[in-house]
């Protein structure tokens, strides 16, 4: 590099993204049009040029690659060892790596013999600059230096500080005078916080409905194998022996308590649509033979028909146990309906605290496609018509564990429409801040972008004393992100395009100190879900005496 040049100013330079010129005693910097259109974009021109022509191609180089993992094993054998694919487009990067996974877990690979996958999507790692990585509009962004011993240059764009709003709690405190007499003065806490005056939307005051499945012995003594195992807090999600969860168990609408129990299965009570849920509790589905800790379960309607089924990730596999007419499930272990997505080695070695699984429409068809996050990144199972689970793809090289997603409790990862019309995107709480891939609709992902600098590790938010979820907490379409921090709930509201505004306190329960109610991760689940029927999101939190509720009292909310 020459002398009197700056690094950044030279690699723009290199790009085409400006140039410059000697003017009086300096430089001046000159934006090019591909500047401009990176600026508008996100992506330099020829990127998208060159992204283009490699994806019109992508079907018919994903139509040459192996059925499976015994011909790939052929084809390296015919091939002296070794076969480069270049430059392939996401079909035919995951029609390749189903047949590597296909020859690992299936017994092809010849004995004294190891297959290893070296590819990496293009772009995803090893550039000095990549100006594309932040967000749009306020996401500000400090740039790093680069490190040439760094394994990965992923989290160099690190954000600035975040701006939050709340107020101080007030409070009264002692003052002394010259005579020895003790008076009070109203004064501003130190460290606790409350919601500003037009923070949007306001809570009521956290209330306890019901005094069963709290962590207390006189609540039920609930308690899990392990910490947090699932993304935690959505209705739906996926849950452990020894969990609770909230889910529509009838097909009504209505939010229902389900908690796994290892002598009585399923076990549920009812919500009255009201805030309050029934104190009887009835058994749901009995405990499968089979069922061990490392298993995971959930209630979903998997084919749209309004009636929700078990569905579990077992050693096998994906089981599901359809619900009939009666409201009874069958078979009782469940049909197993893809050999794939679960914790058996026969089944992919999917790790529940490290591998995050959903259900989830991709394609907008509505059925329910199994979409799951392993070391090497996102893998996609679509649902046909007749209700049968397509072999996995690889369809995106991100949200893994080899791309820094270390774990679901440290970073939680989430399938959700942040767009109220358009396809399902991925939303991700990554070590620098909030992350988005926007979906194509097709089962496919866009590469990844930084949205909001807030809620990562870089801003103070652990897996270990935070949850971090999305849901549209004031009526709009539009989800919301919602973070149970220190002082109790923060709300960076959905501003449009995939991206959110900066965080308010909202509510003071629910929060991590004392002060805020002392909830703790590994044993206080928080929810949100409508549990009154008046179209508003609640909090429901299971706390140690017992479930707690928090009503959505924003005004502005839709009606149903």
């Amino acid at each position: 590099m020459a002398p009197g040049r700056t690094p950044v100013a030279w690699a723009l330079e290199q790009r085409g993204l400006i140039k410059r010129t000697w003017r009086g005693s300096g430089h001046v910097a000159v934006v090019t049009a591909d500047g401009r259109y990176y600026l508008k974009h996100g992506k330099h021109p020829r990127q998208v040029q060159a992204e283009k022509e490699r994806l019109e191609g992508d079907s018919a180089q994903a139509a040459l690659a192996p059925a499976g993992g015994a011909e790939l094993v052929s084809r390296l054998q015919s091939a002296s060892g070794a076969i480069t694919v270049a430059d392939p487009g996401p079909r035919t990067r995951g029609r390749w790596r189903t047949a590597y996974y296909d020859a690992l877990h299936h017994g092809h690979v010849p004995e004294g013999h190891k297959v290893r996958w070296n590819g990496r999507q293009r772009g995803a790692d090893g550039n000095v600059l990549d100006l594309a990585a932040p967000g749009k509009d306020d996401t500000r962004i400090v740039l790093r230096e680069y490190d040439d011993s760094a394994e990965s240059q992923r989290w160099r764009l690190v954000p600035a500080e975040p701006e939050r709003t709340s107020d101080h709690v007030l409070g009264w405190a002692p003052l002394s005078h010259w005579n020895s007499r003790q008076s009070w003065r109203l004064t501003h806490s130190r460290t606790a916080l409350r919601p500003a005056p037009d923070a949007t939307p306001s809570f009521s005051n956290v209330l306890l409905v019901l005094e069963k499945f709290g962590c207390d012995q006189d609540a039920g003594g609930w308690k899990t194998d392990r910490s947090n195992h699932h993304p935690a807090g959505q209705a739906g999600r996926w849950a452990g022996l020894g969990e609770r969860f909230l889910a529509d168990t009838t097909g009504t609408g209505s939010a229902d308590i389900v908690g796994l129990k290892p002598a009585k299965g399923a076990v549920t009570s009812s919500g009255r649509g009201d805030g309050r849920f029934d104190d009887e509790e009835r058994v749901l589905h009995a405990p499968a033979s089979s069922a061990t800790p490392s298993d995971l379960w959930t209630i979903a309607d998997l084919t749209g028909e309004n009636r929700p089924g078990v569905v579990v990730l077992s050693a096998e596999g994906v089981r599901v146990s359809a619900q009939d007419e009666g409201g009874r499930f069958a078979p009782a272990g469940g049909k197993l309906v893809l050999k794939a997505f679960g914790h058996g080695t026969q089944a992919g070695g999917w790790i529940a605290d490290k591998h995050p699984r959903f259900l989830a429409d991709t394609t907008g068809d509505g059925r329910l496609d199994i979409v799951g996050c392993h070391n090497d990144g996102l893998w996609v199972s679509l649902q046909d018509e007749e209700g049968a689970f397509a072999e996995p793809l690889y369809v995106l090289d991100d949200f893994g564990v080899a791309q820094g997603w270390s774990s679901i409790e440290e970073c939680p990862r989430f399938l959700v429409r942040t767009v109220g019309d358009g396809p399902l995107d991925i939303v991700g709480f990554g070590p620098q801040g909030v992350v988005l891939a926007r979906g194509r609709g097709d089962g496919t992902f866009e590469p990844s972008q930084l949205v909001l600098n807030d809620y990562g590790r870089a801003q103070g938010w652990t897996g270990e004393k935070h949850l971090r979820l999305l849901a549209d907490v004031t009526g709009d379409g539009n989800p919301d992100i919602i973070g149970f921090g220190n002082e109790g709930v923060w709300v960076s509201h959905n501003s449009g395009g995939g991206r959110f505004k900066q965080a308010q306190l909202v509510c003071r329960g629910f929060g991590y100190n004392d002060d805020a109610g002392g909830w703790r991760v590994d044993r206080h689940r928080r929810f949100l879900t409508d549990i009154t029927g008046d179209g508003r999101v609640d909090i429901v939190g299971f706390g140690g005496p017992g479930v707690h509720v928090a009503r959505n009292l924003f005004r502005q909310f839709r009606t149903r």
